[in-house]
């Protein structure tokens, strides 16, 4: 591609690369040139412009913006026709955002020409939602260059993972401390939360705060109720492994993955399974509608896609919510850990 001022008379048919106003008309730029604007310009005296000329390999930025979105849109995604260089992707339903992210940035890595710009991985979409635009910053690029772009990563660097698990079976601990009404509340939240995402509750149990009540429980709402995903709030929060909810898990035949995330809030998160239904054990956060590292994790899950140690580990960098000297200090008598954590 060039770009530089050329004279007016040679300028029939190249590209403007600024917006022109001759004749009392206007050319936007990255529009071709035609006679009749030159015939403008030539009566008004103008003798040269900045116009860009293709080269034999070169792809425009249309085409170009076009086929590198149509590359990098996996499952659940579409994409816009091109205008000005950039080609926009949307998705088609709702569900988590799931990002090759070696392979975007060895894409953004080949050469300054080519741009792909997205959500944040994981993040939950909803239908039409845009979720990325590839931008070509010049007029066009070599063909080479955008060849490279493309073998950079594999089709399909960016789907959405949509909403699988339906029927959420909650597990609640009961404790003096804590009223009815707070399970109550809980629970409409949660409802809430699941709105976007098509799950329910379908089973709702209150028990008292010990391991073998927690075991029966869990197994009712799996086996009796058919919940693909279980929640347990504590009327206590997790502090051990050894502690009320994660013993509950083991009793009924479970497992614990990984307790605590370097996310707050969300701290005290546990991941767990019974079988190939998972677990959580809520943090005190989880009741409030704020989002928080409980928000993260429930949307992977509902998606059916994995959270190991390994993905909550990773979640630290970010992880920081909201500004912790502002929350009361839980060991100071002014608020117990469960209102946050």
């Amino acid at each position: 591609m060039k770009f530089g001022p050329v004279p007016v008379g040679a300028a029939v048919g190249l590209i403007a690369a600024h917006t022109i106003r001759a004749g009392g008309a206007t050319l936007r730029k990255g529009r071709s040139i035609p006679p009749e604007t030159i015939a403008g310009l030539e009566a008004e005296g103008v003798r040269d412009l900045v116009a860009v000329t293709l080269e034999p390999d070169d792809v425009g930025e249309d085409a170009a913006a076009e086929a590198l979105a149509r590359h990098v849109a996996g499952a659940g995604l579409r994409r816009e026709p091109p205008f000005t260089g950039r080609c926009n992707l949307f998705a088609m339903e709702a569900g988590v955002l799931v990002i090759d992210r070696a392979g975007i940035d060895a894409i953004n890595g080949v050469d300054e020409a080519i741009t792909v710009a997205t959500l944040p991985p994981f993040k939950p979409v909803v239908a039409g939602e845009m979720i990325a635009t590839v931008k070509i910053i010049p007029y066009a690029v070599p063909g080479a260059v955008l060849a490279r772009a493309h073998a950079a990563t594999a089709q399909g660097a960016l789907r959405v993972a949509p909403y699988r698990r339906r029927r959420v079976g909650v597990v609640s601990t009961r404790a003096r401390s804590l009223k009815e009404a707070t399970i109550d509340r809980t629970l409409a939240i949660l409802t809430e939360r699941l709105a976007p995402t098509g799950a329910e509750i379908v089973a709702d149990a209150r028990v008292p705060h010990a391991p073998a009540a927690v075991a029966a429980a869990l197994t009712d709402v799996v086996e009796r109720a058919g919940a693909d995903l279980a929640i347990v709030f504590g009327a206590s929060a997790i502090a051990d492994r050894r502690d009320v909810i994660p013993a509950g898990i083991e009793a009924a035949g479970g497992r614990v993955i990984h307790l605590g995330m370097p996310v707050d809030p969300g701290n005290l998160l546990l991941v767990g399974a019974r079988g190939d239904v998972p677990v959580i054990g809520a943090p005190g956060c989880a009741r409030s509608p704020k989002e928080n590292g409980f928000d993260w994790v429930l949307h992977r899950l509902l998606a059916d896609l994995p959270v190991t140690r390994a993905d909550i580990v990773a979640l630290g960098v970010g992880g920081l919510l909201m500004e912790i000297v502002s929350r009361p200090q839980p060991r100071s008598g002014a608020a117990s850990a469960d209102d946050e954590e």
